[in-house]
């Protein structure tokens, strides 16, 4: 946080082209690693930004030991461009499977976390997926090109504000999971450091979500980075199949 609004030019790279990298991203992954991986003996931790140098690392997530999935600035670009929606998002998993996630906006020092079985939680407050939204008044995280297909099917304005992307796959998760956000379509390339986390709170929230595409069914960070399929969460199974039927294949 003393980093953000105070960067120096010299503290902003390009991975490549609008892929942004900051000081404070390579700094926080670091700090992340050492804490969390001498809490559990024999653990390991990869990062967006160490596979980033090093993609064999990503390896790491079909073998037993346990593993901490690290996104220490979700966001980079509003980060960068001091813009207040960024996250930090930390999965625990062993064998394959998440057990815990965390997702942190530290603007507002808010965090929303589950454990499997457990629930998802916001302090101590349990938190449940709303199910009985009708669709034409659900609000959504859904990228530019499909928003046209949700307006001619569901009866949306072209500029309604309920369509929308935060540039922050983290705080959309936050929000999905509290019910601000009713269902969020991704596609590219699904990592885990962006989803995995956030797929188990909204799992154990009470809401639903599969791929569809090269890969289908329920997510899995065994399956790496992802890039031939798309992600739809929404609030239950049936929703799932009426947004899939508008908007869940290009």
């Amino acid at each position: 946080m003393p980093r953000f609004r105070n960067l120096d030019a010299s503290d902003i790279t390009e991975k490549s082209p609008k892929n942004y990298v900051t000081t404070a991203d390579i700094e926080a992954e670091k700090r992340l690693a050492i804490e969390l991986t001498a809490l559990i003996p024999g653990s390991v931790a990869i990062g967006e930004e160490s596979v980033e140098d090093d993609p064999s690392l990503l390896d790491e997530l079909n073998n037993a030991s346990p593993v901490w999935i690290l996104d220490p600035v979700d966001g980079t670009g509003n980060f960068a461009a001091g813009k207040a929606c960024f996250a930090l998002i930390v999965a625990y998993c062993v064998g394959g499977e998440t057990l815990a996630g965390w997702i942190h906006d530290p603007i507002n020092d808010v965090t929303v976390w589950a454990i499997k079985g457990q629930g998802a939680w916001i302090g101590d407050q349990r938190l449940k997926i709303d199910d009985t939204v009708p669709i034409g008044q659900m609000s959504g995280s859904l990228g530019p090109r499909l928003r046209h297909r949700m307006c001619h099917t569901w009866g949306y304005a072209e500029d309604d504000g309920r369509l929308t992307r935060y540039k922050c796959v983290g705080m959309e998760y936050l929000d999905l999971a509290r019910g601000v956000l009713h269902f969020a379509r991704y596609a590219g390339k699904i990592k885990p450091w962006d989803h995995a986390a956030g797929i188990l709170i909204h799992t154990e929230a009470g809401g639903y979500s599969q791929l569809s595409g090269g890969i289908t069914g329920d997510y899995q960070t065994t399956a790496g980075i992802i890039d031939n399929s798309s992600l739809l969460l929404a609030p239950n199974s049936p929703a799932w199949a009426q947004l899939h039927a508008t908007i869940g294949e290009p």
